[in-house]
């Protein structure tokens, strides 16, 4: 891919991915094809910041990992009522680094 391209791809998609992990995916873009580019800038990632409030507002009822793909976490919250509110407010720490790499993922797999 371009360099020009690699860099338009970064900097839609820096804010929504893990920080560590940019050099890698530099290098992953950079061996990758140009329709590459368009089919990434095309993916709907998640927000880290919205998937904080969801967290926050629905949290305890797990709608915070079913969006995220981990169905059996979300029932498992949903059932304990965000573990008696425990893991709820556990995961408001963690749920914006869970949300990059589950956008990382995301873009890995068209790599």
């Amino acid at each position: 891919m371009e360099q020009n391209t690699v860099q338009s791809v970064l900097a839609a998609v820096r804010e929504n991915v893990p920080a560590e992990e940019i050099a890698n995916l530099t290098q992953a873009l950079e061996a990758a094809p140009e329709e590459k580019a368009q089919q990434i800038l095309g993916l709907s990632l998640k927000s880290p910041m919205v998937m904080l409030l969801i967290a926050w507002f629905l949290g305890g009822f797990g709608v915070d990992r079913f969006m995220l793909g981990k169905t059996g976490q979300g029932v498992g919250k949903l059932l304990t009522c965000g573990g008696c509110g425990i893991w709820a407010i556990i995961n408001l720490f963690t749920v914006m680094g869970e949300t990059k790499k589950f956008n990382l993922e995301k873009i890995q797999e068209l790599l």
